[in-house]
């Protein structure tokens, strides 16, 4: 876990703070390798499964944290400052690439990395040193300060958000498998199909 942490911050630095053509090429390395991490620290994750019942789970806790982003939405572009800028800045990247590339790495490695490596390696390890909830806290805190080094604080507040979400469900005993399916469902639906607000400005610019 400690490994995997300090590795994640430059990790993730790289990605957001590299040169803008390349970022989706750069998200899924850094997806493989802090996944791959995940895996080869934690056996168990090896056998993740995702049946019906995950599919129920996930798409039902996606549908709700896209409602929770929905008011989030609404109300960074009204009080945050800066955030509608921000907000606009984050959806620009689904003009890097194809739609349907995009929607692969997300689907294929980029969502079920992510849970991988905070949920089954980093909120795995907390919860067993320092107790279930308290680990799910520390995790949650963590995967959003990762997303300090990205410079854009509506970007670190989202993460966080979503983050105690996720947190949450895997400490009150959701599998893996369906975080992965909510986290894929999520990325898709809110990044490529049905954005939270007005994207089109940034995006023809």
């Amino acid at each position: 876990m400690a490994i995997g942490l300090a590795a994640a911050a430059p990790a993730f630095a790289a990605t957001f703070r590299g040169p803008r053509d390349r970022f989706w090429s750069r998200m899924t390395v850094t997806g493989l390798t802090l996944g791959g991490l995940a895996l080869l620290a934690n056996p168990r994750l090896r056998r993740t499964q995702v049946g019906p019942w995950e599919v129920a789970l996930g798409l039902t806790s996606a549908a709700a944290l896209y409602g929770t982003f929905k008011l989030g939405d609404r109300f960074a572009r009204r009080f945050v400052p800066g955030g509608d800028d921000q907000i606009r800045d984050i959806y620009s990247l689904r003009e890097l690439a194809p739609r349907s590339e995009t929607a692969l790495r997300l689907v294929t490695i980029i969502g079920p990395a992510e849970e991988l490596f905070w949920r089954g390696l980093v909120q795995e390890a907390l919860m067993r040193r320092y107790g279930r909830w308290t680990g799910a806290a520390m995790a949650a805190v963590a995967y959003s300060a990762v997303h300090v080094t990205t410079g854009n604080f509506t970007l670190m507040g989202a993460a966080g958000v979503a983050g105690v979400h996720w947190c949450f469900l895997y400490a009150a005993g959701f599998p893996i498998g369906a975080l992965v399916v909510s986290h894929c469902a999520w990325d898709v639906w809110i990044f490529l199909v049905q954005p939270t607000g007005d994207v089109t400005a940034l995006a023809a610019g």
